[in-house]
């Protein structure tokens, strides 16, 4: 992310880490994002949603682990040994986002963001807040908080 000559970041500039599910491309704000791990298989949790794989032990924290692929509605994702798990903050919780591949840290200027068609209900298109276009590519961005319906969601 670009800074200014305090280490402040600049307001019209965006960290992201982009991700691929599929042919597709998504998105995250990097401030977001604690630390990138490998695939490592998490322990189911019983009657959990479909797209909570489980949980895995951080150091010591037990965080839970989203296949990102169900929860945007796409096939599941199969790990691999290029698959990663996005550990990030969403609401004050540690949440590790299951992607098939981490491609890039980018930075883009906020003019960039461009506003995402109103195609679907409320609740799934309030998960994409931007379309980034980046060369012959269109990233969808992210809005992480809004990943999770409610407090005893993201607590599964």
């Amino acid at each position: 992310m670009q800074t200014t000559a305090n280490g402040t970041p600049e307001p019209d500039r965006l960290g992201v880490i982009s991700f691929h599910l599929g042919e597709r491309v998504f998105c995250v704000n990097i401030m977001a994002v604690r630390e990138i791990r490998g695939w490592a298989p998490s322990t189911m949790l019983p009657h959990s949603p479909p797209h909570v794989l489980g949980v895995i032990n951080l150091r010591g924290s037990v965080i839970p682990v989203i296949d990102m692929a169900i929860r945007l509605g796409l096939a599941p994702i199969e790990p691999t040994n290029r698959s990663a798990i996005i550990v990030t903050n969403i609401s004050g919780k540690l949440v590790g986002l299951l992607v098939e591949n981490v491609s890039d840290m980018i930075t883009v200027s906020a003019t960039d963001l461009q506003a995402a068609p109103n195609l679907t209900s409320t609740a799934q298109s309030s998960l994409t807040a931007a379309i980034i276009p980046v060369d012959d590519q269109m990233i969808c961005y992210l809005d992480l908080d809004a990943l999770f319906v409610s407090q005893e969601e993201l607590a599964a």
